[in-house]
């Protein structure tokens, strides 16, 4: 999550970050330029609603604009706005349903906007400011342990039904790709999840647990946030921890480490892993994007090439 960059105020309420104007224009199109223009409104509104006083500049990351915030007892909060969509429909269920156990608690929340407020966190201290990697990679682990060993609420999205689109996207996409070795990774990717496509799991996923997602607390060291959640094997929630800061020698460790503290099947890890591969892959493809290096380089370290 970022501070604003010299962005306009408007309205006289709140100032609009211009990275979260071009990343709701880019991948949002008219729905994200229309929550963009009711951002005003909506922060006034909740303010209010909520007994809310401003106390610091706008914040946001990709997809939201976050308010910090101080409630009417003087109580430090988050005030969070984001565009409804399949993603970010689930964050107030799971966090519900977590109760603040490893993660951001969820203090009010308005389903026709998906409007959050939250526990106020230090967003000066990501866990991607320690200076031990593998002290931050055990951090993170250990939360995630925490949050996969919840069940699913009802209603969620399914790991198995994401899995089988995918599946069912490979063989045009794969048409599309001009470097044959490529070609066979995606193919090698989509094969592995086949294997494990039929019994996708049940937990409570978080679905973007990396370091910029997992904050200094009071109440704890570090604490999870930003979940983009749907139910499924923990083995799918291991990409981003990978990718981030990435380092091919590391790979194996994390993977290892991981798989460890969460107590997970290597074999279903590394092909769930691979199916996050598949996901991000085909993502580039449908953008129209180089594929990422990364992603092709774990892929290969889990396959053994």
């Amino acid at each position: 999550m970022s501070r604003h960059r010299s962005a306009p105020t408007i309205d006289g309420v709140i100032d609009i970050p211009e990275e979260l104007v071009a990343t709701q224009t880019r991948f949002n199109g008219a729905a994200g330029r229309d929550f963009i223009a009711a951002l005003p409104g909506r922060a006034a509104e909740f303010l209010d609603r909520w007994g809310l006083k401003l106390t610091g500049p706008s914040l946001c990351g990709m997809a939201a604009l976050v308010l910090p915030v101080e409630r009417s007892d003087g109580t430090p909060a988050a005030l969070k706005m984001q565009l409804l969509d399949e993603e970010s429909a689930g964050e107030p269920v799971a966090l519900r349903v977590w109760g603040g156990d490893g993660v951001v608690r969820l203090l009010e929340h308005d389903a026709g906007t998906n409007t959050l407020l939250l526990e106020r966190l230090d967003e000066k201290r990501h866990l991607s400011t320690l200076d031990d990697s593998r002290e931050a990679i055990r951090i993170l682990a250990e939360l995630l342990a925490r949050l996969c060993a919840v069940p699913a609420p009802a209603g969620l999205r399914q790991l198995g039904d994401i899995a089988q689109q995918m599946l069912d996207t490979v063989p045009d996409a794969v048409r599309t790709v001009a470097d044959p070795v490529e070609r066979e990774l995606l193919k090698s990717c989509a094969a592995a999840v086949r294997e494990v496509v039929g019994e996708a799991g049940d937990r409570l996923l978080h679905w973007d647990l990396h370091y910029d997602n997992i904050l200094a607390a009071d109440r704890e060291p570090w604490l999870a946030i930003d979940p983009k959640p749907l139910a499924g094997d923990p083995g799918f929630e291991l990409m981003p921890a990978l990718a981030d800061d990435f380092d091919p020698s590391e790979v194996r460790y994390r993977f290892d480490l991981m798989t460890d503290v969460l107590g997970l099947d290597r074999q279903r890890a590394v092909a769930w892993t691979l199916g996050r591969a598949l996901q991000n892959l085909l993502w580039n493809i449908e953008d129209g994007d180089e594929l990422e290096h990364e992603q092709l380089a774990i892929a290969q370290l889990l396959l053994g090439r």
